[in-house]
């Protein structure tokens, strides 16, 4: 896949400078995360780094100065008759500005990380839209929309924690132990072997638990989608919940799937909320034991270098600057580890092959009506719209063929009619068509290309397809016309309205073509949904249309109304047409019987009644009415 593959022509992507998820492929997600965000965001990284740096120094600065305090101020002064104040006011002054400087060089930091973490969750976002619409169909028809949406919102809010908190943490917590283990190694060696073994102990301890909670947090954002998928199924067919009285059975596999959720939700936390009380209790006594050995050190009844009161009290404050940064990882072991979970998820929707296009011909619309082949020399050739296949065999899934040898030729402005019972194959047909699925053997061509040669975007423009099932968006009724032609104008919205008869009942709504449609279109009812639909066909103006039970929602006194409109739409126009009454195909020019997979019967209306076949059946015995 070539460099910049998320971005469409013509579309803004915003500040896109950098790589982008799909770029980092070869290691595990987390590490790839990572990688993604270092490589978007170097000079962020610099600054905060920069940052950590400073404040860990100034937080080591005012645990060392404690020494000094003890040692060098506080010890002198009860001994002395009269104390001079004036030094440890001074010490003190110096410590304040070490200190401030410190909380800036904090509070820095946490503004750039929330600009990191925030323009990362925009970026991965922005990455999985981009890559979800090069997917095919074949993904979506195999994944539930609830379980992708999970992915958009729960997966990748998972992220933002540990991107906003952990991954600074990380680099802090770097800093900081390296620069307290070499303090502490100055102060005493004895005493850091002590403390090295225990926060040893400590990280063992972290990653034992939490590989252990891994799996269930895994287990747990699965469930999570499982749970929302079910919950958008049952949202969007609450009707037929309703009108088949299916309401305890929702609430008892609602009960079940949640239940599910529950319970790795529970042995998730189960786990990863005892990491840190078990660190926590190692820490305090880990504080304890380097007490007492250092005591006994420092009073001569164990081997080592002399230590003061002062140095004592330091190390034991540098201890549990050496120990923080492992109770900090443990107290986010829960967020790394959903992140890591979310983070799979995430990747294996990004690491889905992308929809292939290997055309190199391209179609283009000069004008009303006129669409031409642009050749290699760059000449235009008027588009024809003569459709062939030939012997083509077809499979959604290897081990279960489809569509066995089909052949037919639709003739330029030809009517082709599809008529057979419910999985006979006939959508397939223009599934394949337009290139929503690849054939499996057998060639399609379009005016005598492959249609496996033809740019798929090209292509598609030039098919206008009704579908049964209608599919509105939020907008005006205009914008969702215009949806079939983006550069459309507004008359020309209203004409192709006009044409297939939706122009009366248009104008009755509230703000006329203004009206903001509600979700998909709740506002209008099935029948006024499917001329929407058909206007935004026309208004494509495409040579070839493709209508899959395109009335089938509309009853027949409307159907009536808008045949004339449709014939005209049809005019001089290669069609396909998906029958659900047979009183809408009795003058195509073609009529092909299908029958599981195959063209059992064809020809016109008045020659299969004469065969007296399968057609007849389906004719006399009002099988398809």
């Amino acid at each position: 896949m070539p460099p910049g593959f998320n971005q469409h022509p013509g579309q803004d992507r915003g500040p896109r400078a950098g790589a982008t998820l799909k770029d980092l492929k070869k290691d595990s997600t987390v590490f790839r995360l990572f990688k993604y965000i270092f490589k978007n965001y170097k000079m962020n990284f610099v600054v905060v780094t920069l940052c950590i740096v400073v404040s860990s120094v100034t937080s080591l600065a005012s645990s060392l100065f404690t020494r000094s305090l003890i040692d060098d101020y506080i010890t002198p002064m009860t001994a002395a008759a009269a104390p001079d104040y004036a030094p440890l006011a001074v010490a003190l002054v110096k410590l304040g500005a070490i200190i401030l400087v410190g909380i800036i060089a904090s509070y820095v930091q946490s503004l750039i990380m929330i600009h990191v973490g925030q323009g990362t969750m925009l970026r991965i976002r922005k990455d999985l839209f981009s890559h979800m619409e090069t997917l095919p169909l074949k993904y979506f028809d195999n994944h539930s929309h609830g379980d992708i949406m999970s992915v958009y919102t729960n997966d990748v809010d998972t992220l933002r924690q540990v991107v906003g908190n952990s991954v600074p943490s990380l680099f802090r917590s770097l800093v900081t132990i390296v620069a307290t283990f070499v303090s502490m190694v100055v102060l005493s060696v004895p005493l850091t072997v002590v403390a090295v073994l225990m926060a040893f102990l400590m990280y063992k301890v972290t990653t034992g638990l939490g590989k252990v909670s891994r799996k269930y947090f895994v287990e747990r954002q699965r469930n999570l989608g499982r749970v929302n998928g079910f919950i958008e199924e049952m949202v969007s067919g609450q009707k037929v919940v309703k009108v088949y009285c299916h309401e305890d059975k929702a609430l008892e596999q609602f009960a079940a799937l949640n239940e599910e959720l529950r319970a790795s939700v529970y042995n998730a936390n189960k786990i990863g909320n005892i990491i840190m009380p078990i660190n926590s209790n190692i820490g305090n006594f880990m504080y304890v034991l380097l007490a007492i050995l250092g005591s006994l050190i420092a009073l001569g009844y164990l081997p080592g270098a002399a230590l003061t009161l002062g140095s004592l009290v330091s190390f034991l404050t540098l201890q549990r600057n050496f120990t923080r940064p492992v109770t900090q990882i443990s107290n986010e072991i829960n967020s790394i580890v959903m992140a890591s979970a979310g983070t799979d998820r995430l990747y294996a929707l990004l690491d889905e092959t992308p929809e292939v296009d290997e055309g190199s011909v391209t179609l283009e619309k000069e004008g009303e009506g006129r669409w031409s082949w642009k050749e290699a020399d760059g000449k235009l050739r008027k588009l024809e719209g003569l459709v062939s296949l030939t012997d083509v065999d077809f499979s959604y899934v290897p081990e279960k063929q489809v569509l066995y040898d089909i052949t037919l030729t639709a003739y330029p402005g030809q009517k082709i009619a599809f008529v057979g019972g419910t999985g006979a194959g006939k959508t397939t047909i223009t599934n394949l068509i337009n290139r929503f699925y690849e054939i499996q053997d057998g060639t399609i061509t379009y005016d005598g290309f492959s249609v496996a040669g033809i740019r798929k975007a090209d292509l598609r423009r030039s098919l206008g397809i009704v579908l049964q099932e209608t599919k509105l968006f939020s907008g005006s009724v205009l914008d969702n016309i215009r949806y079939g032609r983006l550069d459309a104008t507004d008359e020309e919205c209203r004409a192709a309205a006009r044409l297939v008869h939706a122009d009366a009942f248009i104008r009755r709504l509230p703000n006329g073509y203004d009206t903001v449609l509600d979700a998909d279109g709740g506002n209008l009812s099935q029948g006024e949904r499917q001329l929407l639909a058909i206007a935004r066909a026309a208004v494509a103006d495409p040579p070839v249309l493709i209508l899959d039970e395109a009335t089938s929602s509309i009853d027949t006194r409307t159907e009536r109304l808008i045949q004339q409109g449709m014939d005209s739409l049809m005019k001089g126009r290669t069609t396909f047409v998906i029958a659900h009454r047979l009183s809408t195909v009795q003058n195509a020019d073609y009529i092909a019987v299908m029958d599981h997979g195959r063209i059992i019967e064809r020809g016109k209306h008045f020659e299969l009644l004469e065969q007296k076949g399968k057609y007849y059946e389906l004719f006399t015995g009002n099988q398809i009415t």
